[in-house]
Order: structure tokens, then C-alpha cells, then sequence
């Protein structure tokens, strides 16, 4: 028997591959899928059957482009809001057989209508389920977010609630394997560790501890949470399938001659954000190559196309990674050599970084011309704020830029400076000049606090 958990970087994406009797199975694969099937003929092993748990939001399924590459068979669940043309469609109680393993279907809807678990059997150990594939609607630590069907709130609370009980009854030694880990947008509260049983879950997990059906609701219903705008990208992608990852992806090199030819929607700098600060292209934004799957959602559009500034090939070739992951893979070029740019003559701009000391004298002194703009989300927002602050989510900027004076001077803040670089230098790229980040933000404000 196999079991191989596989790791998307960034997304926090996991998915599995499954193994037994010559035959696997594969759940929730991402677009980039030569993994699975190298995997699978290294351990003797035909795919056969891939399982989605749910119409993905924030990655590309690559389920579609595996089953061409394996003739495996592919399975979702009902009420996917369309036709899932790639796949047949499959309900509570369906049983596959994968050599000693077995895969049997529960519908769990509330995270997304169409969400369906996944309960493994094995045969030669028949007391209960071995595990559960619980994608996004049991995460460790945590539990899927409800937010997608804002006109039914209460109902999908009140689902999601009663599909966590029927993984519940599976039983406390069944291992869980969901569809993301921490750092994912797909939740808030995940836990660090990527392994767990229905039991540690049911004693630790807080969204779990919350017995009533109503007190849930009512907690699921106040949670706050974002959706990009490439997240409905993604859910139609996911219903039609994409198409497979570029064979190669690492962007053309581009001379620096090139680059004022390239016609790119964005110029999109991947250095790390105090590189950014002290020197870049004029007109191009920063997203660290870190950021790329949190952030890119929010700035770049379908259709767009991006040329890449990095610090070494290998920067530009992980920022291209993670952009084909979620099908912004419009990419006409990559640039590396910022300082020899700037030794041959080209201009480049800079992004001022200030300490506490500075804005507190800003704050005492009330200037009428000036901003400190919080970029956090409101759940950092609402446990700690600085009075005077004007409070703009980092990825709601992508419009909410035309709210802001450009005569104005902002001074960018978030909880260290890292997110604070990102909007600077979005706003830098919309034509605003008055702007500065505060160096270690929220992180270097409570930590003056403490210190005095």
C-alpha cells in the first residue's frame, strides 16, 4: 500500500496519491501533474482513478490533464453550480476498489455545494476507516470557510456543520488528509501540523468544540474572509478544465534593450521587499516571489501579461511556477540585473522606509496632508489598530486606489512590512509619488510599546 501526500508550495496545497494492487488513485491534483505519474510508475503503479473533493477556487485542477496523461477515470461530486464536463459525477455511499483499498463517496456540502469526502478503507484491516480525504471542509486545526454563496449564508453554515459530524462519526482513529495546510486563503486558523485523526480533531479543533448547531452558524456567519478576483477564474476553469502547465517554465530572458518593447500589463518585481524599496523600474510593483499565490490574484487579470523582474533565474522561474498554478501564465519575459541597470544609465525609483519614532511624530503632529494607511485584514484590524489610521485591505487596492488622493502622502503599514511593500508598490505602479513604508510596522509598533 502507498500513500504519498504531494505539496504545492505557496498555495499550501496538498494532494494525494494513493496506491494498491498495481492500481492508484489520485485526489485533488494540481495543474502541474507530472508528478503523480512519475510517482506512480516508480512504485509499479497504474492511475486509474482521480477524485476531485470539490470545483477548486484558488488553484487549477489538473485532473483533466492527468486523466489525458493516464486514461484514469475522473469523479466529482453533484451540484458543482455547472457541468464538470471532464468528470462523472459521483454521490453518497459510490465505493471504488483500488487493489486492498477502498474509496467510499460522502457528500459534504458547505464549504462549496458540490464538496464530497473521501473515506479509505483497507480490507485487511476492516474495523473502521483508515483515513478520510477531507478536502476543504475539515482542515487540522481548522474548518472550511463558508463565504461563498453570500445569499445562503446561514443555510451552507448549517450544512457545512452537518457534513463535519458525519466525518465525525467515521471514528477517532481515522487519519485526516485535507486539500490545504496553513498558509492557505482556503482558511484562518489551520494549524502548523499536516497530520491528524477525526479524534485529535474532535477534542482540539475549536470550530469542533462549538456544539450547537446555531452557535456554529453563527460563528461561521462573522468569520471575515477575502475572495480575489482570480478565484472566479479558477471556478470556471474548473468546470470546463484547463489546459496543461507550459512544458517549460522558466520566462524568456529579456535584455534590458528589450524590456521597454515587451508591452506587459505589469511589470511585476519578485525581489524581496526591501530590494524593491531601494531600487526599482519606475511603473512596476512589487510582489515578492513568496507572495505570488496569496497576491497575484488581486493585480493581475485574465488576459493580462507580466514580464518578471527577479534577483537570479531560479527567482524567476519559482514566481513563474507559482502564476501557471493559477492559470496567469501570460508571461512574455523575465529580467534579472537591477544594479547593472542602473550602472548603464536606466532610471530607477525608490520607496522610502521610516521608523516608529517618525510616525509617532507624524501622529502628534496631525498632519493634514498625511496618511497612515493600515493594509492588514480586518480580523488583524479589529485586535489591534493605531488611532488615526484609515484601514484599506491590501488586495482590495487593486480598485479601491482610486478612493486615495495622489497629492496625498501615505505611509503604508501592515503587520511587519512585508504586505505595506506590496501596496506601496501598487500604488507606485498607479501614478502615486508621496508614499513611504513603516519599516517593521504593526511588529516594530508594539514592540516600542513594550520597550517603553
Amino acid at each position: 500500500m502507498l500513500l504519498k501526500k504531494i505539496k504545492t508550495p505557496g498555495l499550501s496545497h496538498l494532494s494525494y496519491l494513493i496506491g494498491s494492487g498495481g492500481k492508484a488513485a489520485v485526489i485533488d491534483p494540481r495543474r502541474d501533474c507530472d508528478i503523480y505519474l512519475e510517482t506512480a510508475r516508480a512504485e509499479a503503479l497504474q492511475i486509474t482513478h482521480i477524485f476531485e473533493t470539490h470545483r477548486n477556487e484558488d488553484l487549477v485542477s489538473g485532473a483533466p490533464i492527468l486523466a489525458n496523461m493516464t486514461g484514469a477515470k475522473i469523479f466529482h461530486g453533484p451540484n458543482a453550480g455547472g457541468d464538470v464536463v471532464y468528470a462523472a459525477t459521483t454521490r453518497e455511499g459510490d465505493r471504488f476498489e483500488i487493489g486492498q483499498l477502498a474509496i467510499e463517496v460522502i457528500e459534504t456540502p458547505g464549504h462549496t455545494d458540490d464538496h464530497v469526502a473521501y473515506a479509505l478503507y483497507d480490507s485487511e484491516y476492516p474495523d473502521g476507516a483508515v483515513g478520510v480525504f477531507t478536502g476543504d471542509a475539515l482542515f487540522v486545526g481548522d474548518v472550511g470557510r463558508t463565504d461563498f454563496y453570500p445569499d445562503r449564508k446561514w443555510e451552507v453554515a448549517g450544512l457545512l456543520f452537518d457534513s463535519l459530524h458525519k466525518l465525525l462519526a467515521l471514528g477517532d482513529q481515522a487519519m485526516i488528509y485535507p486539500a490545504h495546510g496553513a498558509g492557505s486563503v482556503c482558511g484562518s486558523g489551520m494549524a502548523e501540523r499536516e497530520f491528524s485523526t477525526v479524534g485529535h480533531e474532535r477534542k482540539n479543533n475549536p470550530r469542533l468544540q462549538i456544539e450547537s448547531r446555531d452557535d456554529f452558524i453563527e460563528a461561521k456567519i462573522n468569520e471575515n474572509h477575502y475572495q480575489p478576483p482570480y478565484f472566479r477564474l479558477m471556478e470556471r476553469l474548473n468546470l470546463e478544465g484547463g489546459d496543461p502547465a507550459p512544458r517549460v517554465t522558466r520566462p524568456k530572458n529579456l535584455s534590458l534593450s528589450e524590456l521597454e518593447d515587451c508591452n506587459a500589463t505589469h511589470w511585476i518585481d519578485v525581489r524581496e521587499p526591501m530590494a524593491y524599496a531601494s531600487g526599482h523600474f519606475p511603473g512596476s510593483m512589487s510582489l515578492p516571489v513568496g507572495m505570488i499565490p496569496a497576491f497575484a490574484g488581486w493585480f493581475i487579470g485574465e488576459g493580462d501579461s507580466v514580464l518578471l523582474i527577479g534577483s537570479d533565474e531560479s527567482e524567476l522561474a519559482t514566481a513563474t511556477e507559482h502564476l501557471v498554478r493559477i492559470a496567469l501564465d501570460n508571461i512574455v519575459g523575465g529580467y534579472t540585473g537591477i544594479v547593472p541597470a542602473a550602472a548603464a544609465g536606466k532610471s530607477m525609483e525608490q520607496i522610502p522606509m521610516i521608523e516608529t519614532d517618525e510616525i509617532r511624530k507624524r501622529l502628534k503632529d496631525e498632519r493634514s496632508d498625511w496618511t497612515l494607511l493600515d493594509v492588514r485584514d480586518a480580523d488583524e484590524r479589529s485586535e489591534i489598530s493605531i488611532d488615526g489610521s484609515q484601514h484599506i485591505y491590501v488586495g482590495e487596492l487593486n480598485e479601491r486606489w482610486k478612493e486615495l488622493d495622489k497629492a496625498r502622502h501615505y505611509t503604508l503599514m501592515c503587520a511587519s512590512g512585508m504586505r505595506a511593500t506590496v501596496a506601496a508598490g501598487w500604488l507606485a505602479s498607479r501614478g502615486f509619488e508621496n508614499l513611504d513604508i513603516y519599516l517593521g510596522s504593526m511588529g516594530a509598533w508594539k514592540a516600542s510599546r513594550t520597550e517603553s
